[in-house]
């Protein structure tokens, strides 16, 4: 096995499902820092900034880190949006989405416009509503570029596997009949911006997550190695049937060793 200079770890599913802790991922974040192996914290989460992760992580699952360690599809969504703004000097959104990804946005300049946006963020909102879809869609069929958060159709939660941001990104799809530009998992954004951060190279960094959908193929669509936990979306039977298999697969972190790699 390789020796891993870096990690890129989901959260969901594979570090806790909602308020349930998973113990062994305490464990498998806690060995990665008596290591003094970096890693980041990498989620389609937009709803939340860096810094209610890491309080979430701290308060309700004894998880211990800071905000250079957390990397969200929301702050991914902005900084892409940021240069390609730079480009054209337009920076009006409409965004369905929570504060994460609102705050974010609003933090690289962007300002609200209901009617004309230059650009329409879909993202997961636990308060979507009838009208904020129709403004949405209503602005992507007058022009406006569609922009969708990420992929997800469940995230892994206490009560089960809850819809996620893709869904409501498919119904805008289906409305507008537009297809979203993605930037959260599976594309691999997300994980290219975040080695960019840590200064790591691809192919030193591992991506450790539960989901094969946007977890292990956003690592294979940005070159870097992957590890599927079985604690959350995927399953053995699902992984099976995929072309292009995992690096590594285990039932969950305690299986693996970050010096020696999967441990039977």
């Amino acid at each position: 096995m390789k020796n891993y200079q870096a990690y890129l770890i989901d959260l969901d599913g594979t570090v806790y499902a909602g308020s349930k802790r998973y113990p062994k991922a305490k464990a498998f974040v806690e060995r990665l820092q008596a290591a003094k192996v970096p890693f980041k914290f990498v989620t389609n989460n937009t709803t939340k900034l860096p810094v209610d992760v890491v309080a979430n992580l701290a308060d309700n699952h004894d998880i211990h880190v800071n905000t250079d360690n957390v990397y969200t599809a929301g702050l991914a969504t902005a900084d892409f949006l940021d240069e390609r703004a730079g480009e054209t000097g337009k920076r009006t959104v409409y965004v369905v989405g929570e504060i994460g990804l609102n705050q974010a946005l609003a933090a690289k300049g962007f300002t609200v416009d209901e009617e004309h946006p230059e650009y329409v963020v879909v993202g997961l909102d636990s308060d979507v509503t009838y009208e904020k879809f129709a403004k949405a869609i209503l602005a992507i069929r007058s022009g406006s570029t569609f922009i969708g958060t990420n992929s997800d159709s469940n995230i892994p939660k206490a009560r089960g596997l809850m819809p996620g941001a893709g869904a409501l990104v498919d119904l805008v799809r289906y409305a507008t009949q537009t297809e979203p530009i993605f930037v959260g998992k599976p594309e691999p954004i997300i994980l290219e911006n975040s080695l960019e951060l840590m200064g790591i190279a691809p192919e030193d960094a591992l991506m450790v997550g539960d989901n094969y959908q946007t977890d292990i193929l956003a690592g294979i669509h940005a070159g870097v190695d992957t590890l599927l936990v079985y604690t959350g979306v995927s399953t053995p039977e699902q992984v099976a049937q995929q072309t292009i298999q995992p690096t590594y697969t285990i039932p969950n972190l305690d299986h693996w060793d970050i010096e020696v790699g999967p441990i039977d």
